[in-house]
């Protein structure tokens, strides 16, 4: 039986959906956008607290996958994918070497490789033995050159397409699976298209709904009513035509606490103190950073796929620094070309001087640890608590923007086995696990290199961070030669576990109110 409080208590928003709507009728935050003019926002709370009310019940659950072009996607619809601009420059002006390709085109190395790795396995270019590619398909149309004019029909069906958006059930098969290789669902900067997932729910009213429903009809409520009197309404008057919400004098009052520091940044603070104590020093620095300490001096070659993981935020103004600090520079460059001093091979391409000093948001905190080498004491201990940026997918494990903890330790006789033991210092004794493994893992600019992961109670097992030995590309351009071990790690995740938490995006909310119950009840 419903009472006054029960109406009372209704919101606008959903007495306006419960006049709307009736037995049978399929609700969606996009029918009620489409019907009653709602935003978003205000449609899923509405269906929330409906739900709540046990006045709706869920009547289907599906997955919409759609595909979002980027800037990207916009570049190469305007000027061509790297593959078709490879492939014209390749049979005009072929054959020729590809970091001359990377000259006509425009392009950066990384991309006229990958183009070329393409092309060159749909045999529509080939490389001889001085390293000259040239347009080797055969003449006549072909599958592999239709697969291309397909992209592109797709990149301009994206660009007239509102909000940049197709749908999947749209495409046909061939489309679905082109348009699948060049999309990302993280770390979209690479690729032309953004994958969009969005999980459409459905409800329907039931009985209880109905019987709301007659009360809100009976008790002549609209959904129009006021909650707020504004002194505008005063001023105007305007007050008299109003109809307004009754009050609920059984609402609790907001609860008032007192100030205390983040549960987080107690944590940080925490490990601070830790690895001071262990007599590590801490270094620091600038969240913009080129290309050149991000990835250059890691040993990560300018044109490999190996970069993909790193999906960076450039900056627009200034887009380069004016300067590389010497001798560094012309060691790292001449390593990526021939291996330099280093007894390695190197990559063997042609290293670009112009991109190397393209300013980004750093995208590893190994960067600091790569500035740190060539002004490091031997033996020497050194960390970072750092922010870092990289294009993700935000779920209950990734960020965007997001801590890591990074250090090394230099010295003769540090090894492989002192690196284990310091991992799982930071997985038991800082990040609070049990539950602690190392699996092989593969970075450009460590060998051997490892992963360790801890199990969480709810989210199970994931990775923590990375690890390994520096190779000798890595340090002997910064004039180290003895072992230095180099480590990782996502402190967000470290303090996911310390702090009984179940979801990173809980570290950096600004209702923390969960984040207290749950760290009270850890210290309890």
């Amino acid at each position: 039986m419903r009472t006054d409080d029960d109406i009372k208590s209704l919101h606008p928003l959903e007495v306006t959906v419960l006049r709307r709507y009736g037995v049978g009728d399929v609700l969606t935050a996009a029918v009620l956008q489409a019907d009653l003019g709602l935003n978003v926002g205000q449609s899923n709370q509405a269906l929330s607290w409906l739900a709540a009310r046990d006045s709706l019940q869920e009547h289907n659950r599906r997955v919409l996958t759609r595909y979002e072009i980027t800037e990207l996607g916009r570049d190469y619809a305007e000027h061509g994918t790297p593959e078709e601009r490879v492939q014209a420059t390749a049979r005009e002006h072929g054959p020729l070497p590809l970091p001359r390709i990377a000259e006509l085109t425009g392009l950066p190395n990384k991309d006229v490789g990958s183009a070329f790795g393409k092309l060159s396995k749909l045999g529509i270019l080939g490389m001889d033995g001085e390293k000259q590619v040239s347009y080797a398909a055969p003449p006549g149309p072909s599958a592999a050159q239709a697969d291309i004019d397909m992209v592109r029909a797709l990149l301009r069906r994206a660009v007239s397409a509102p909000q940049g958006l197709l749908e999947e059930n749209e495409l046909a098969e061939d489309e679905r699976r082109l348009i699948g290789e060049i999309s990302k669902k993280r770390g979209s900067a690479g690729a032309a298209f953004r994958v969009v997932e969005s999980e459409i729910v459905e409800y329907k009213l039931t009985e209880n709904g109905m019987s709301l429903r007659a009360a809100v009809e009976a008790a002549g409520l609209s959904g129009e009513e006021v909650g707020t009197l504004t002194p505008a309404m005063l001023r105007e008057g305007s007050w008299k035509e109003k109809s307004f919400r009754s009050y609920s004098i059984q609402v609790p009052p907001s609860r008032i606490l007192i100030g205390r520091r983040n549960p987080y940044c107690s944590y940080l603070d925490q490990v601070k103190d830790k690895l001071v104590s262990l007599g590590f020093e801490e270094f620091d620095g600038p969240l913009v950073e080129t290309e050149f300490w991000n990835s250059d001096a890691l040993f990560m070659p300018q044109f490999h796929s190996a970069r993909d993981i790193h999906d960076v935020y450039y900056v627009a103004d200034p887009t380069h620094a004016q300067e590389i600090q010497e001798p560094f520079l012309s060691h790292v460059a001449a390593t990526h070309e021939d291996g330099w001093d280093t007894g390695s091979s190197g990559w063997d391409y042609g290293f670009d001087r112009d991109f190397t000093r393209r300013l980004i948001l750093r995208s590893q905190g190994t960067v600091m640890s790569a500035k740190t080498l060539h002004e490091a004491k031997v033996p020497g201990k050194y960390f970072g608590i750092l922010r870092c940026f990289r294009y993700d997918q935000v779920d209950a494990t990734h960020l965007s923007d997001f801590y890591q903890t990074e250090g090394i330790v230099l010295g003769e006789d540090v090894n492989l086995r002192t690196l284990m033991g310091m991992l799982e210092m930071f997985a038991v004794e800082l990040a609070g696990a049990t539950d602690v493994k190392c699996v092989p893992g593969y970075f450009p600019f460590t060998e051997p290199s490892v992963e360790i992961h801890i199990k969480h109670p709810e989210l199970g097992w994931f990775e923590l961070g990375g690890a390994g030995i520096f190779r000798p590309e890595v340090t002997e351009p910064m004039g180290v030669s003895v072992p230095v071990l180099a480590w990782g790690l996502g402190i967000d995740r470290m303090a996911l576990m310390h702090l009984g938490l179940n979801d990173l995006r809980e570290l950096f909310s600004p209702n923390i109110e969960n984040v207290r119950l749950r760290t009270g009840k850890q210290a309890g």
